[in-house]
């Protein structure tokens, strides 16, 4: 059987990033891992190329380490090669190369926290996004990010999404500027399913969104972002724009300070079943 060789899996955003050394290890190692099966069943580059559907270049690429292979690319090897499922388990370190480190590390902690408070004062909590609105949003940073960049920020931002699958699940708090809300981010429609996103989201009975009136300007969420995570073990980590250089905090004496802070600006915004309301009306006015 023949098959069309796919020239997609070599477009912009499957790069190896040079800086992310322990990304540019998996990559090398799975290419390193795919040459040696490859030459042990004696298959050319080209001669395997076709059997997997791609291209002799971008086969010798992949196995230099160079570029990131799509799943359905290691799935195929897998087959030809023989390798009883050998190859595509390696699927779950290569999806996360994907992600820039600092989206990477933000994952993790988000994936073992059992509470997340966030307020913000300029854009929704990545949490929150639709992958549309992520993607207009990421378009309006200078300098431009190059495309590559931005597909894998967006992809990453999607990633950590998973958070509202998780099992136990987590208690989620989030106090939303309502200026955010009015900012028409990628247009009408755009706008208008995110708003359906977010009702969605804040009827999960662990998910409360609540909304800050323009009005309600007098809670100390003025200087800027206040993000704080709870864990199991009792621990937390948290930080704020205006505070301890921005810098993440862990020390219960700074920690008390974010949770001051936190509790007034909730006290002061919209009750989440009100909020709702609030979002719906926007949603119907869209």
């Amino acid at each position: 059987m023949t098959v069309e060789l796919k020239t997609e899996a070599d477009e912009p955003g499957w790069e190896v990033d040079p800086d992310d050394e322990w990304g540019v290890a998996v990559i090398a190692t799975v290419g390193r891992q795919l040459k040696l099966r490859r030459e042990a069943v004696g298959m050319r580059a080209g001669d395997f190329g076709k059997a997997v559907g791609y291209g002799e270049d971008l086969v010798y690429k992949i196995e230099g380490g160079k570029r990131i292979p799509r799943q359905e690319y290691l799935d195929r090897a897998d087959e030809v090669l023989g390798a009883g499922g050998l190859i595509s388990a390696t699927w779950e370190d290569v999806k996360k190369v994907r992600y820039p480190k600092v989206v990477r590390a933000l994952g993790k902690l988000e994936a073992k926290a059992v509470e997340l408070l966030s307020y913000g004062n300029h854009n929704l909590h990545g949490l929150l996004q639709t992958e549309e609105y992520a993607g207009a949003l990421l378009r309006t940073r200078r300098p431009v990010l190059p495309e590559d960049e931005l597909e894998r920020a967006v992809a990453g931002r999607m990633d950590r999404q998973k958070i509202f699958q998780r099992s136990p699940a987590p208690e989620l708090s989030f106090v939303l500027e309502e200026v955010t809300l009015r900012r028409p981010v990628g247009g009408k429609m755009v706008l208008r399913r995110q708003f359906e996103h977010l009702v969605e989201l804040a009827q999960l009975p662990n998910v409360e969104i609540q909304v800050m009136p323009m009005d309600r300007w007098d809670h100390p969420g003025t200087g800027g972002r206040i993000q704080l995570l709870k864990f199991g073990d009792g621990t937390a980590v948290g930080r704020m724009d205006d505070e301890f250089g921005g810098r993440p905090v862990s020390e219960p004496k700074q920690l008390r300070i974010l949770e001051l802070r936190y509790g007034i600006i909730r006290a002061e915004a919209l009750a989440a079943r009100e909020s709702l309301t609030f979002i719906e009306r926007l949603l119907g006015e869209t």
